[in-house]
């Protein structure tokens, strides 16, 4: 079903992962891409991925804790597509560490990126969609069933991604008015790079081998990673009008894991 068709959808760290696959379910359903990385070879290479002929498509390298940087991607993607419909809030940074011992500058990192960069990106793309004819449209913030569970030598990244849900329910109660639909999903158990460094981070401490240990961290009742794409195609739905009764909510994608 083309539920985003002729919308114009912006993702933040589109290069890899979850970004990666949230870009290609967008473009299954009918939509036309803004696509932001850190850097732009690794935003071009989902574009080439998704979209050989760059019809439907515009890769541009921005860094989301740089207000400006976000605000000349959303207005170079206006330029070309004519208008913004959605945002999908995916770039995110993990810095592993006991909280005992983790460096001041990797919470500042972490908050800067996940909360800030998430907060910044939200702010810019409401007001260019409330200038809009048809005022409105839809973000999706990517949350982690961290922010709800707390994982073990990840407090910095568990508290960003617990602000991030509690960001997302202000801003639907703040933005209803304005027509723009807020919501969050909290994926875990994801095949992707991040989970692989989260692996190999724990095996070097443990002895085991990390892709032996990358293997076991899955959904106890789904008994398999979850992929990209799976996380897209549900943001894909956050993203339509089909879910204009879903907001201010945070969505657990992680195969069961999170019951609350």
């Amino acid at each position: 079903m083309l539920m985003l068709n002729n919308k114009t959808i912006l993702i933040t760290g589109a290069g890899q992962g979850i970004g990666r696959g949230t870009a290609q379910a967008v473009i299954d359903a009918g939509a036309h891409l803004i696509l932001t990385d850190l850097t732009l070879p690794a935003a071009r290479a989902t574009a080439h991925h998704i979209d050989p002929e760059g019809d439907r498509t515009l890769a541009l390298a921005a860094d989301v804790t740089d207000r400006s940087a976000v605000a000349g991607a959303i207005e170079q993607g206006v330029e070309r597509f004519g208008r913004l419909d959605g945002l999908v809030n995916n770039a995110g940074v993990l810095a592993m560490g006991s909280a005992l011992h983790s460096p001041a500058d990797d919470l500042d990192r972490q908050l800067a990126v996940n909360v800030q960069g998430v907060a910044t990106c939200c702010q810019i793309a409401a007001r260019q969609m409330i200038t809009q004819p048809d005022e409105g449209g839809a973000i999706v913030n990517i949350a982690s069933n961290a922010g709800k569970v707390g994982y073990p030598n990840m407090a910095g990244y568990n508290a960003s991604k617990a602000a991030v849900i509690s960001l997302t329910r202000s801003l639907a109660a703040e933005w209803a008015e304005h027509g723009i639909n807020v919501n969050a999903v909290c994926p875990g158990g994801v095949e992707t790079p991040m989970l692989g460094e989260v692996a190999a981070w724990i095996a070097k401490r443990t002895g085991d081998e990390p892709e032996q240990l990358l293997a076991t961290m899955t959904p106890a009742q789904l008994g398999r990673h979850i992929q990209p794409i799976e996380v897209g195609r549900v943001i894909v739905f956050l993203l339509s009008s089909q879910a204009d009764i879903i907001r201010g909510q945070a969505i657990n994608v992680d195969g069961g894991d999170t019951p609350y």
